[in-house]
């Protein structure tokens, strides 16, 4: 039996006596819910009502107990305040990717209204930098003054996904492992992953300024030990993958800890992204020894914005 079934028992034979409800903090998210920690008890992939929503590792939530517990809400002050920014942001986001005109009339006559100027030429251009249709009027004397330049959004934010994935040991591909692996749960060599994206990074960044790079994994569940352990990340030069052994670059950087079962992001440091954007560097790979930090990983989708 299971930790997580254990616990769930305990609770059942708990309830009447204390309370239908108890208090727990997220360990880490996870697909289908979260890892929670109870008294020092790891509970896996515990099941979330809907009401449960932007789950966060470090949250206390309310646990409904049972046979089956559920997180039924998190613990804590209204998020009300800062749900505006939230959803002001997303709303930017999606505006910058379109292009807008307050209207378009025409006739044989004058137009209604004040205000109009006619102009001996009108200009236009795709920006350069977002790509985004421009209109200019040139007049041969102007009545008002011309509107400022609205600012120039950065381009829309790209995420690219690995074309290809894979394990080696000693020097070869693994042909035991479904997806990236790192370190030696059996004593039979150490595994390295790693995730390949062909040129698709630095030809999304081709000709933008890089603001920041954000990759997405999902630990597997059943590889190595249950509690939050370290990625060991390194860069690699492959378009795609080798046939031989799998050479390391810049590493390694241990930017997110999972435990089993979680799903995470991590923010690439400055010099990894500008050697992605520039090509110098064309993926991700994830390396170390021993058992103690043994996991199999899936995910590597790169989220990156511009400035």
């Amino acid at each position: 039996m299971s930790a997580a079934d254990d616990l769930a028992k305990a609770l059942a034979q708990r309830a009447e006596k204390l309370s239908a409800y108890l208090s727990a903090q997220v360990v880490d998210v996870t697909d289908n819910g979260v890892n929670l920690d109870y008294q020092g008890t790891l509970l896996l992939d515990v099941a979330c009502a809907d009401s449960y929503r932007n789950r966060s590792s470090g949250d206390w939530v309310s646990v409904r107990v049972g046979a089956m517990p559920v997180v039924v809400h998190r613990l804590g002050a209204d998020p009300g305040d800062t749900e505006e920014d939230t959803i002001r942001q997303v709303a930017e986001d999606a505006a910058s990717g379109l292009q807008v005109v307050r209207s378009v009339t025409w006739g044989t006559g004058a137009p209604g209204g004040t205000g109009w100027q006619a102009a001996t030429t009108v200009l236009g251009r795709k920006n350069p930098t977002n790509g985004k249709v421009e209109l200019y009027l040139r007049l041969g004397s102007a009545s008002d003054t011309s509107p400022d330049n609205p600012t120039v959004r950065p381009p829309a934010a790209v995420t690219v996904t690995a074309t290809d994935s894979g394990s080696w040991r000693n020097g070869r591909p693994d042909d035991y492992a479904s997806s990236p692996v790192q370190g030696d749960w059996t004593g039979n060599g150490a595994r390295r992953g790693a995730w390949f994206y062909g040129s698709k990074i630095a030809a999304a960044c081709s000709g933008k300024t890089v603001k920041s790079m954000v990759v997405s994994f999902t630990r597997k569940s059943g590889s190595g030990a249950n509690g939050k352990r370290p990625l060991h990340l390194y860069l690699h030069d492959y378009t795609s993958a080798p046939s031989g052994q799998l050479s390391l670059g810049s590493g390694p950087e241990s930017l997110l800890s999972l435990s089993a079962g979680a799903k995470g992001t991590a923010s690439l440091p400055a010099s990894w992204r500008s050697a992605l954007a520039s090509g110098s560097a064309r993926g991700l790979a994830i390396y170390t020894t021993g058992s103690a930090d043994y996991m199999a990983v899936t995910g590597g989708s790169i989220k990156i914005t511009f400035s």
